[in-house]
């Protein structure tokens, strides 16, 4: 049971909020407000949990979720999100998805259970992950969730499963997952020739519904979308004249955050240098922190393309009579984090560049274990308890464990004010993949705590233990 926090009267001890200088992040206003109007609070909070702490923000599921279906309804096509459980392990953000009418992506038995104890029932569940186990694949039949099949021996799996559970359920709900000829490689979904072995197999079948397609690609091109939504068009047309019934096209995910203004983040990789790491090397890759395209413009772009005809996709799926089913998961959770790291130790590093080490590791900040960097700048709630104003520096974050490799950000980042023990660093947008994916006990340290931040009727905020 979740007990509610009311920070009503903090310590009086004075904060200044420092944003960013290089890559400063866009950041919800009600965030934004509350830690320009009560730093004392967030301090407060992090001294009674400890660091690192990650806070919860459910409204702005719904705020993201809003958005994006109201692309797909101005294009006049059916549309069902469905909330990519993995992006993160908070109850509350997943219970803020269910209410506001998204439907769940799970992935593991854990996850289905958490989507069944947030309200999602029925075909509301889909389960698009690769090599299901049986025990999954079971529950799934059992709750009546949709499954989308990613090769033939799982589809073989099903059908051995239907004939010992079918007696009391209705038809299972079926997708099958199509690896599209540009990504021919990949070890995920079925090629056109397996999935029309599959359509047979299901046409045969009176226990299982062929619901539609889908896909699950990497990047964030909508081009990529486009190409392998045509490419099932024939495969619909195929599982129809086997007397099949696909309604539905599901595109996966991978809808694009804006983290910083683009053409803040374009200017900063053009010219970043290998001195601004420490070591030495710029990584190979990045998220596109500040990508040209934000969601709701992503999905307009992508209803907009054309095929070689001039149809449009939009056009394309209502003359089909198709739904479009989308598992946004960092996209949902836009805004929806921020992470707490307090300071414990500043050295020099370099003549000119100094290491901060913060009470966590960066099993709660994990872009550097993928060789790449969170390319948003931390804010810095700074003390005005320190004797003296201390000058502009440039530094590294670290973890406190005994990792060499356990850093949190390679890149040195500019600080107004080098920041000072007991300062805070508090990196926002962590939402997506960032703050829990990797986090563990190592040194038998506990995982951070999770708050969830709610207005209660007074428009006052609450925070409560996420559990």
């Amino acid at each position: 049971m979740s007990s509610l926090l009311n920070i009503a009267n903090p310590q009086k001890t004075s904060w200044q909020v420092n944003f960013a200088r290089d890559l400063p992040p866009y950041l919800d206003p009600v965030i934004t407000d509350w830690l320009l109007q009560s730093p004392e609070i967030l301090t407060c909070l992090t001294d009674m949990y400890s660091s690192p702490l990650n806070i919860v923000w459910p409204h702005t599921v719904a705020n993201n979720l809003k958005a994006m279906a109201a692309v797909t309804a101005s294009f006049g096509i059916k549309s069902k999100f469905y909330y990519g459980v993995k992006v993160n392990k908070s109850q509350a953000l997943l219970q803020a998805a269910v209410s506001a009418g998204a439907g769940a992506d799970v992935s593991s038995l854990q996850e289905l259970h958490d989507a069944i104890r947030a309200g999602c029932h029925g075909v509301d569940l889909c389960a698009t992950g690769p090599a299901k186990t049986r025990d999954f694949l079971q529950e799934l039949i059992l709750k009546g969730a949709r499954i989308a099949v990613d090769s033939y021996q799982e589809l073989r799996d099903i059908i051995e499963l239907a004939q010992i559970w079918r007696g009391n359920f209705e038809k299972i709900s079926l997708l099958l997952r199509l690896r599209p000829d540009a990504n021919c490689s990949s070890r995920f979904g079925m090629l056109s020739d397996e999935i029309i072995i599959a359509l047979h197999s299901l046409a045969d079948n009176k226990h299982l519904e062929l619901a539609g397609f889908h896909f699950h690609l990497s990047g964030y091109a909508p081009e990529t979308r486009v190409s392998a939504l045509l490419d099932t068009l024939p495969l619909i047309t195929y599982a129809r004249n086997l007397g099949l019934d696909p309604r539905i096209i599901d595109i996966g995910g991978g809808l694009p955050v804006q983290y910083v203004e683009s053409q803040c983040y374009k200017t900063w990789l053009s010219s970043q240098k290998f001195a601004d790491y420490r070591t030495g090397k710029i990584p190979a890759c990045f998220y596109p922190y500040g990508g040209e395209l934000n969601a709701e413009q992503w999905l307009t772009v992508f209803l907009e393309s054309q095929n070689a005809v001039g149809d449009r996709i939009s056009d394309i799926l209502c003359k089909e009579g198709l739904t479009l089913c989308i598992e946004p998961g960092r996209s949902l959770v836009n805004q929806s984090a921020i992470s707490v790291f307090r300071v414990c130790r500043v050295r020099p590093h370099t003549d000119d560049s100094s290491v901060i080490f913060v009470e966590g590791s960066s099993f709660s900040a994990c872009e550097t274990w993928f060789n790449s960097e969170f390319l948003i700048d931390p804010i810095h709630l700074r003390s005005s308890n320190h004797a003296q104003n201390h000058s502009p520096g440039k530094a590294w974050i670290a973890g406190h464990s005994c990792l060499d490799e356990d850093v949190i950000t390679n890149r040195l980042i500019s600080f107004l004010h080098l920041p000072q023990p007991g300062d805070l660093l508090v990196f926002v947008n962590t939402a997506g993949y960032q703050m829990d994916l990797l986090e563990n006990q190592f040194h038998r340290h506990p995982l951070p705590t999770r708050l969830t931040a709610l207005m209660n009727p007074s428009k006052k905020l609450m925070f409560t233990v996420d559990n």
